[in-house]
Parts: structure tokens; C-alpha cells; sequence
């Protein structure tokens, strides 16, 4: 049986579709939705340049509550901040 491989950040699955990409382990309360708004190329690659980032709860029915919402400018500050509020909702909620 083929298993696909899922793509981990410090030990949570992180999962992209489209322009949205989930981060967190599906059986916490919580969970972060990335949105990349806009995209500029830089040296023929394409890279984020608005992200928005939500700290939702997960109950898995579709109709998430946003805890709480930021955009940033790149990717790399949008996990940096999301990181740190989704271990704190954890740990905390």
C-alpha cells in the first residue's frame, strides 16, 4: 500500500491546497489556516507576499472559529508567529 508522505513543521503536518495551506495535528483543538493573498516573482520563482494567518479551533465540521487573525508580509514571518500561537492555544486552551 502507498502511504503519501505529509510534509511536517516541527512535528505537525502542514498541508497545502490551492493558496491555503493548514498547519496542526487534526486531533488538537486547535489549528492554523494560512491564506496567501498575493504573490510577486522573484527571479522566475514565485513566492508569497501577503499571507494571512488564522488560529482557528478544530472541531472538524467545517465551521471553525476564528481565535485569532494577522497577516504578514512573507510565509517565513507567517509561521514564525503561527508557531508560536498555536503551541499556546495548546498548551493554554
Amino acid at each position: 500500500m502507498d502511504e503519501k508522505k505529509i510534509f511536517k513543521y516541527k512535528g505537525k503536518p502542514m498541508v497545502r491546497r490551492g493558496d491555503v495551506i493548514y498547519y496542526g495535528d487534526l486531533s488538537e483543538k486547535y489549528i492554523i489556516i494560512f491564506t496567501i493573498k498575493s504573490k510577486k516573482d522573484v527571479n522566475g520563482l514565485e513566492v508569497s507576499e501577503s499571507v494571512t494567518i488564522d488560529l482557528c479551533t478544530n472541531k472538524g465540521t467545517g465551521k471553525e472559529k476564528v481565535i485569532k487573525k494577522a497577516t504578514r508580509e512573507s510565509l517565513y514571518e507567517a509561521i514564525d508567529i503561527a508557531e508560536f500561537w498555536l503551541e499556546d492555544a495548546i498548551e493554554n486552551g
